[in-house]
């Protein structure tokens, strides 16, 4: 392959402030930076022939390139992408280009020397236009080059601030993300806001507060930032997710990686100086937009617990929304589960949090693209949860959307086989609808696994006898405690006394369809769900006043639900018995039972599946 010729003089140019497209460099070294992440930086060494520069950064998400040996010493590359910015000091800072996007046109084997006798760029004449104050104001002429000329920083009045960013941040005098270190306070970024938290309160013996934190994102790369208290107040109504802003005045830190997952050494606090104004330019020019890598919902189900992922399904249902209190700091939660489905024929349970939850509205069954979603697992079973960094888009106006609605419009989500959010245990899991009888003349429960089904039915008698046991308190343990007589609780699995504990539910209960009548068995979530009340709630009852405990009991007699079951054979003694134990209930939903029902009575008649 002909060695490519180099674009002689092109690097002056560059570091003087014009936009030269696609120049022709080579690498005569490139060496690892010391930082104190576990993120690695490279610096890079790059002549035109005629002059070098020693002031280049490899972008992070171009690592790979270096540490597979694509830029060895005298490599010929092209820069595809890059920016240039200020870093120091104002009037001695160094001028630092930052590559982005390059491609390999010949490799150091094949050039084998350097080209050239070049010399550094600052020995070449400035461009006689960068003299004149008109030139730091004039937009550039392709792409917005990223600068920090000195007079756009050098007034801490904010009245000036934002005067100087209404007339000149337009023109691209602004810096990107991945040039940001603490070492530099005079910058001002211009970044799409990817996501953003809600706000989140806490008290302690320091006192009370309250954060929201955002992911900006622009052409360099990401960063975490975060408001607290009155800067809270003062920007989160002002800024809104997908939108485009110019952000200035921040303090960085290194970043604490067990927050954020973002490829940044830093991230950004608001000051009482930071400055957020809106970017109104509707190109955006250099700020991608957000690209979700979506995944069929059928694959999360091999997906690592704890990871992320992009998703997109329909939500076929929607749970109730539930209240609950930490154990550890007493403060109040909400969340609302749904289930989302799509065209790999597969659901998958997906919780919503706070305001988020309280303000959904899935009567309509719309589409929901999950950006980021936390996958958890439990007993085998996978579901989905909003935190920090997700986010939820409604009906996106997008060909995979579309095509989705189609599809469940016309019954495509009637008969969906594979729930990855089932809690299998080992087994495998059906949500076939078998009734009470069938399931003992298909002795299901018998093999080595246990099995899973649905069936509709309705609650006849509910024991309030052994209906609870007192537990050990820790939040993560759940053992039995033994009233030592003395005002304690001994646990002993923990080997500790304790003087409290709290309430479990174990309820026994007789539940019925038309073909049959089984006792089954709810532990604590299942029936706090069923008794609509908190185990604590019960076990005050069952304890203290016995004409309360009657009726959150008696309430339910004669309700129906949709109960998903697990059916295991169990030895007592030397007695086996086959066991009911409830996974999960739900009120009816009579429009998708119904749809279960025509496609029985088709079926039945000969007609064939439902439609």
């Amino acid at each position: 392959m002909p060695i490519a010729s180099l674009t002689t003089g092109v690097i002056a140019r560059i570091m003087h402030g014009e936009d030269v497209a696609q120049p022709v460099l080579q690498v005569l070294g490139i060496k690892r930076i010391n930082t104190n992440s576990e993120q690695e930086r490279y610096r890079l060494l790059m002549s035109d022939g005629k002059y070098y520069n020693s002031y280049a950064m490899l972008a992070s998400q171009l690592n790979e390139m270096q540490q597979k040996g694509m830029l060895s010493e005298n490599t010929i590359v092209r820069l595809d992408k890059y920016m240039t910015s200020m870093v120091g000091k104002e009037g001695t800072g160094k001028r630092v280009l930052i590559v982005t996007e390059l491609t390999v046109l010949n490799s150091g084997d094949e050039v084998k020397s350097k080209i050239g006798e070049p010399v550094t760029y600052e020995n070449a004449a400035k461009p006689a236009a960068e003299a004149t104050p008109a030139a730091v104001s004039a937009p550039p002429k392709k792409e917005p080059m990223y600068n920090n000329n000195s007079s756009n920083n050098n007034n801490n009045n904010n009245d000036k601030m934002n005067g100087t960013m209404n007339s000149t941040l337009n023109a691209g005098l602004t810096h990107p993300i991945a040039s940001l270190s603490p070492y530099q306070n005079k910058w001002v970024i211009k970044a799409r806001v990817t996501a953003k938290t809600a706000i989140r309160t806490w008290s302690n013996a320091r006192g009370e507060g309250k954060l929201f934190s955002m992911d900006l994102m622009d052409e360099s790369g990401e960063i975490r930032a975060t408001a607290f208290k009155e800067q809270c107040d003062k920007f989160y109504d002002l800024i809104e997710v997908d939108n485009v802003y110019f952000f200035s005045k921040c303090q960085l830190k290194p970043a604490n990686k067990q927050f954020s997952q973002l490829k940044n050494d830093y991230e950004m606090t608001f000051t009482g100086e930071t400055m957020v104004q809106l970017c109104e330019d509707a190109e955006n020019e250099g700020i991608p937009e957000v690209k979700f890598d979506l995944v069929p919902i059928s694959q999360v189900a091999s997906m690592e617990d704890k990871a992320t992922v992009d998703t997109i399904g329909i939500c076929k249902d929607v749970g109730e929304l539930q209240t609950f209190t930490s154990r550890t700091t007493n403060k109040e939660f909400k969340k609302r589960d749904l289930t989302l489905v799509d065209m790999s024929n597969s659901a998958i349970t997906l919780t919503l949090w706070g305001d988020e939850a309280v303000n959904f509205d899935g009567h309509v069954q719309p589409v929901l693209m999950v950006k980021n979603g936390r996958i958890n697992e439990f007993n085998g079973g996978k579901s989905l949860s909003m935190g920090g960094g997700s986010r939820v888009k409604l009906n996106p106006d997008i060909p995979e959307a579309h095509k989705l609605r189609g599809w469940f419009d016309n019954g495509g989500g009637d008969n969906i086989s594979n729930s990855v959010s089932a809690r299998t245990g080992g087994g495998s899991f059906s949500t076939d609808w078998i009734t009470l009888k069938e399931a003992r003349m298909r002795n299901l429960g018998s093999g080595d696994k246990p099995d899973y089904f649905q069936c509709k039915a309705v609650v006849h008698i509910v024991k309030q006898e052994n209906s609870f046991y007192k537990a050990c308190p820790q939040s993560e343990c759940n053992k039995k405690v033994v009233d030592e007589g003395n005002g304690q609780y001994r646990c002993e699995r923990c080997n500790a006394a304790y003087p409290n504990f709290k309430y479990r539910l174990l309820v026994n209960m007789s539940i019925g369809d038309w073909t049959s009548n089984r006792w089954v068995t709810c532990f604590n979530e299942a029936g706090e769900q069923l008794l609509k009340h908190t185990a604590q709630e019960v076990g005050d009852a069952l304890e203290n006043d016995q004409a309360a405990a009657e009726k959150i009991f008696s309430d339910i007699n004669f309700s129906s639900f949709i109960f998903k079951l697990r059916c295991k054979n169990e030895m007592y003694g030397d007695m086996t018995r086959n066991k009911l134990n409830v996974q999960s209930l739900a009120p009816i939903n009579y429009k998708e039972y119904n749809k279960h029902l025509i496609k029985e009575l088709k079926e039945m008649t000969g007609i064939g599946p439902a439609n």
